[in-house]
């Protein structure tokens, strides 16, 4: 019986973390406009969530299927948050004000095949130069190590674009030239 009780605790738990990294994962996809991903994953997600809730009702007797159930929730939203770091999915605007104007940073940062737009700047201490770094979400971290590598005080702002369209560049990634 107590052997029995450990394997439904252990499925349960699974279920619960597989179904809500699903969730988390459908929910990023559907904010990045990819609906048809999104709805077949729902389909699966679906599935996994009425098993998993069925087995926690039919047991509602047993505290430890319950426990199981909403820790299995908990890790589910930290492993999809960490598939969806993987995943990388759309592209993430730097905005770079330098402590110098340096002509060469740009040139630097396009040589590796980013998308600089590059415009001079008037801070409260001097003049500097201000970017536009555009890059797929899975660079992002390689971009700030080397900004910081070229200019170590570098005032740096990122977000994410909601539409992107024109321009060289972005089509130049779509086509899988960048990169490489």
């Amino acid at each position: 019986m107590l052997e029995n009780s450990f394997v439904m605790v252990a499925i349960i738990l699974i279920i619960n973390i597989v179904y809500v990294s699903f969730f988390t994962i459908r929910m990023i996809l559907t904010l990045k406009g990819q609906r048809y991903l999104a709805a077949g994953l729902s389909t699966i997600e679906v599935v996994i969530y009425v098993v998993g809730l069925g087995l926690v009702l039919d047991n509602l007797n047993q505290i430890q299927n319950l426990v199981a159930y909403a820790v299995g929730y908990g890790i589910g939203v930290i492993v999809g948050m960490k598939i969806e770091e993987k995943l990388a999915l759309g592209y993430i605007t730097i905005n770079v004000i330098t402590k110098e104007y340096d002509v060469d940073l740009p040139k630097a940062l396009r040589a590796l095949g980013y998308g600089v737009t590059d415009w001079a700047a008037h801070g409260l201490e001097g003049d500097r130069m201000a970017m536009q770094i555009l890059t797929p979400r899975k660079y992002e971290l390689k971009l700030y190590e080397k900004i910081k590598e070229l200019d170590p005080k570098a005032f740096i702002i990122a977000y994410e674009p909601k539409s992107i369209h024109g321009g060289f560049w972005v089509k130049s990634v779509r086509k899988g030239k960048l990169f490489s």
